[in-house]
């Protein structure tokens, strides 16, 4: 068994919590024993659940493995304590809100011989697993995808195309290598309106589009136009729920990876989507720091 904790109890801390004590049956999963959650907040149980605190389950030899459901802005620090500590680590995307910061804590994984688990789910959803059948063996011409929503706090959840990499991870996952050509952010900070527009290349130079879109009563979608040379994709699929939830998939996968279940060929496979996704949202902020704002 695998001692874990829970760090952060929002909502995806309270759903983590919740798998960890209702393990699917027959799966991975069991394999993890929630020993606790760590919260800023004197919350004193969740869900029968006890708090410890950071320190405690940092120095708990009964704990093995960290679940990491803080502020992305908080991410980097969480995982270089329970790293340091000697802890697997599973943590929300973004990883880190920089690159070179996710290629330290790998390294750090590596050198310590733990598993560092970064969570994808949006890659595990019946829609998306339906259109990557769909977009499968075609050659793109041209596509765009668009993803709307409310605001975020940025001091939180950081430069808009890290709080949006499950965007940028689809992109990448349907389309493969892609470069930057350009970046521009447009705010209307009055309005607490943001606009950033993305202009990739693909590795056939084919021209894609990312958009995310925020403001307040802004409808939480994702619109999508793939052109492909036999014709074009304008709405995503329709597909039935999976009969397993999202966080227990992902949380089956991190057991895995405990037990020694993944091949090596897809871990480097995952940890090279992972670094790629990061080191073009660095060149995307870098762009549009460099680009001056649109501000209307």
């Amino acid at each position: 068994m695998f001692g874990t904790v829970v760090v952060g109890v929002g909502i995806a801390g309270s759903v983590r919590i919740r798998d960890l004590l209702n393990p699917l049956a027959s799966s991975p999963a069991e394999h993890l024993k929630l020993v606790g959650f760590v919260s800023r907040r004197p919350l004193h149980d969740v869900q029968h659940a006890n708090q410890i605190s950071l320190q405690e389950a940092l120095d708990n030899k009964e704990v093995h493995a960290a679940v990491i459901s803080t502020d992305n802005r908080n991410h980097e620090e969480s995982i270089r304590m329970f790293l340091e500590a000697g802890k697997h680590v599973l943590v929300e995307y973004p990883m880190a809100l920089s690159a070179k910061t996710a290629h330290q804590l790998w390294e750090m994984a590596d050198q310590k011989g733990k598993v560092l688990h970064v969570e994808h789910i949006e890659l595990l959803t019946e829609e998306y697993k339906q259109l990557k059948k769909e977009v499968e063996g075609k050659e793109l011409v041209k596509g765009t995808l668009h993803f709307t929503g409310g605001p975020l706090d940025e001091e939180r959840s950081g430069f808009p195309a890290f709080s949006g990499i499950a965007r940028l991870t689809w992109l990448v996952d349907l389309f493969g290598d892609l470069t930057v050509a350009s970046a521009v952010r447009e705010e209307q900070k009055e309005k607490n309106y943001s606009r950033m527009t993305v202009q990739f290349q693909t590795a056939n130079k084919r021209p894609l589009t990312w958009i995310e879109e925020r403001a307040p009563g802004m409808k939480r979608d994702k619109t999508i136009n793939f052109c492909f040379k036999s014709g074009c994709l304008e709405n995503l699929p329709e597909a039935p729920r999976a009969a397993v939830g999202l966080f227990m998939q992902d949380l089956i996968l991190f057991a895995k990876k405990l037990l020694g279940q993944v091949s090596k060929d897809e871990l480097a496979t995952e940890k090279r989507r992972i670094l790629q996704c990061l080191e073009l949202a660095d060149e995307i902020q870098a762009h549009c720091e460099q680009t001056p704002k649109i501000d209307s």
